[in-house]
Parts: structure tokens; sequence; C-alpha cells
């Protein structure tokens, strides 16, 4: 199998690593001279390049999965998906916005909505790789190593928290990774293994095992880094991203994957995070374990 990323950013590069550490041969996309050399560091092929039909047709055989992490332009997804769909298997990742004002537990029943700002481009991305016969794997909030909460908290950049009651849901970059490499790993074995592969345009949902009100999240951020807590702030002043109330119920991804989270909650996540970034939280002024 050789596996084909398009977009080798933060959730591409997790996939990869992951892929290149069972053996797997991956290419992925980038248009930065900058993250090719981190992707080629990684022991990834980067073609950078800007994605059209011809270019992702010449990578594509019976042979190749396909992960899809592109943001939507309203364009490019429409473009390239039809030359993808000889792979043997696609997955693409989307985004809960597609739920739009939906609150209380969120999974694969729960009805999507275009009204939201980011929904609809999302949807018609969606659409468009479904067609060519991809799962979709609708992911919330993303951090790990590098990018996330603990390193906009200690970088002084979040100036007020949220302080409602409504829950949050994330998901750590390597959990996310794990599901997608086995999505894209399964869906193409034969159906006599031990397992039923999941269907071609098959819908899951991901997310931790824990949704939890933001400031939850930031006392135990700011406990662990020593810093203070930012000034409360109510719902409507803060980012429309933390105004939901969407507690996804991924267990059926989990199940059907037979996947156990490496970071079932914010705590096991962030304390990795913090463990791993370290020297950047230092050189920001947090005193990890301080």
């Amino acid at each position: 199998m050789k596996l084909l990323v398009l977009g080798g950013g933060f959730t591409g590069r997790a996939v990869a690593r992951r892929a290149i550490a069972r053996g797997i041969d991956v290419a992925a996309t980038t248009r930065s001279e900058e993250r090719a050399a981190s992707l080629r560091a990684l022991g990834v092929a980067p073609l950078v390049f800007a994605l059209d039909a011809a270019r992702v047709a010449a990578r594509v055989d019976g042979d190749t999965g396909v992960v899809v992490t592109i943001p939507p332009d309203g364009v490019t997804d429409a473009a390239i998906a039809g030359a993808a769909s000889r792979a043997r298997a696609i997955v693409y990742v989307s985004s809960t916005a597609v739920f739009g004002d939906a609150s209380g537990p969120i999974d694969e029943r729960t009805p999507t909505s275009r009204a939201a700002p980011r929904a609809a481009p999302r949807l018609d991305a969606e659409d468009a790789w479904r067609r060519a016969g991809a799962s979709i794997v609708r992911a919330p909030a993303i951090y790990g190593p590098g990018r996330g909460l603990h390193l906009r908290l200690a970088r002084g950049e979040v100036r007020a928290v949220a302080t409602g009651p409504n829950a949050i849901s994330r998901v750590h970059v390597d959990d996310l990774a794990a599901a997608l490499l086995a999505l894209v790993t399964r869906a193409g074995r034969a159906a006599s293994a031990s397992f039923e592969p999941p269907a071609r345009g098959a819908v899951y949902v991901a997310g931790d095992a824990e949704p939890a009100p933001n400031i939850d999240v930031v006392r135990f951020l700011c406990g662990a880094l020593a810093i203070p807590v930012p000034p409360p702030a109510p719902l409507d002043a803060v980012d429309d991203t933390l105004r939901h109330d969407r507690r996804i119920d991924a267990s059926r991804l989990r199940a059907d994957l037979g996947l156990a989270l490496a970071y079932p909650s914010y705590r096991e996540g962030y304390a990795h995070c913090i463990a791993e970034d370290r020297g950047a939280l230092a050189a920001a002024g947090a005193r990890p374990g301080g």
C-alpha cells in the first residue's frame, strides 16, 4: 500500500508519521518549500504544487490510500475528488462546524446545517468526496504538540476566557491520525478479514471521551503552567467557536475501528503537549510543573 496525503499540515503530518512507522510509503502535498523540508525529514516524499485533477490522478492507483486534510475553498475539492476515485480508500477530514447551532450530544445521526458561516463550504466538500467514495470524519478542535490552547495561554494570546457551562469537544491530533490511518488502511481490506470494513461514503464524528467547558480546560492548563487565569468573559464576548454546546459522541468510530484513545480527555492530552512543548512554554514565560 501507498499513502497520499492531500494537505501536509498539522493533521496530515501526524497521519504521515504513523504511516511511515508502519512501513507505508507516504507522499504529501504542500505549497510551502519550508514545509516540504519538514516532510522530507519525516521520511515523506513532498509534492510541492497546487492541487489539480491531473496531478492527483497521476499519483493515485488501486494500491493508494488517500487522506484529505485541505481546508475547503469552494473550488479545489470539486475539481480533484473525482481524480482520486481510483484509490483503494479515501478519507476526508471535515469539521463539526457542519452541525451549526445544534447543541447537546452530537453523533453521526445529528442533522447538519448550512446556515453557519463555515458549514456550507465543508458540506459542499464532503459531497464532492463522498461522490468519489470517501469516508468522512467530522472533527472538533484539533490540538497537539506545537498547536493548542496551552501555547496560546503561555504567550498571553488569550485575553479573556468564557465561563459558560457549555461543553466543547476536542481531539488530540495523534488520536485523530490513528483513526484516519485505520480507516484508510482497513477500508481496502478483503471482506473476509476479521472485521467489517467501513462502507465507502461512511460518515463519522471524532472527538475525545470527555467534552468539557472551556473554563475547566483553562484552569487546568493555567495550574499546570503556573500562570494566571485570564479574566472571565460572557459567552457573547468570545469567539463563536467557544459559544457552542457540542458534546461529540465518537463511540461509533472507536467501536468500528477497535481503537482506544491514547488521550481520552484534555487532561491526558494537554499533559502530553506540555511535556513535548516544555521549551517553547518556558520561553513564553510559563513554568511547566512549577
